[in-house]
């Protein structure tokens, strides 16, 4: 098989179902989630052996985006079974609890950095949410899988606190933002 098809020469590339302009507000959608994808490689492969559990995880979760991008990609919904489902989105909901216990409390923003994985994850944060803001575009416009936003949304915050715990597992501290007032009430306040 040749890796090129000189298909795309024209700015035109394939959706399942049809053909469309590589700028299309869905291959903008399904783009996103794969560069995601590619910064998730980046954090496993740095990440160290008291992140083993984690990076079979992230290896999980780089299989589930390729699920997004797949059901993203179909031009015309219904056309087969939707492979993104609210059990991952669920098991994602598991895994930002059992890992968020590890943390300490936060009171105040912080600062993406710490470990090179810490911050590695925190880019895929930020990707993630603008992968979020491409697929509620084109949310807006077409029809999609309605669980790939809810399953995106919720995985910036794993990434959130997986950047987390990677820095709490090689005994780095967050860095708060010293400029922020407390924006986090401590589990337990009365007004939570």
């Amino acid at each position: 098989m040749k890796i090129y098809t000189r298909g795309g020469d024209t700015g035109q590339t394939s959706l399942i179902g049809a053909r469309t302009a590589k700028d299309d507000v869905r291959v903008e959608a399904y783009g996103a989630v794969d560069e995601l994808n590619s910064f998730v490689g980046q954090a496993i492969s740095v990440l160290d052996d008291r992140c083993a559990d984690l990076k079979e995880h992230l290896i999980e979760i780089q299989h589930e985006l390729f699920d997004c991008g797949a059901d993203l990609s179909l031009a015309k919904q219904g056309t087969r079974p939707y492979r993104v489902h609210a059990e991952m989105t669920k098991r994602l909901e598991e895994l930002i609890d059992r890992y968020d216990a590890e943390c300490p409390e936060i009171r105040r923003f912080i600062l993406p950095g710490g470990t090179q994985g810490s911050a590695l994850l925190h880019v895929c944060r930020t990707v993630c949410r603008r992968a979020e803001r491409r697929i509620v575009t084109l949310a807006r416009q077409q029809s999609i899988n309605e669980e790939i936003r809810r399953y995106i949304n919720r995985l910036s915050d794993f990434f959130f606190v997986a950047a987390r715990v990677v820095n709490v597992r090689a005994g780095i501290g967050d860095v708060e933002y010293i400029r922020s007032e407390e924006v986090f009430r401590a589990k337990g306040d009365s007004n939570s």
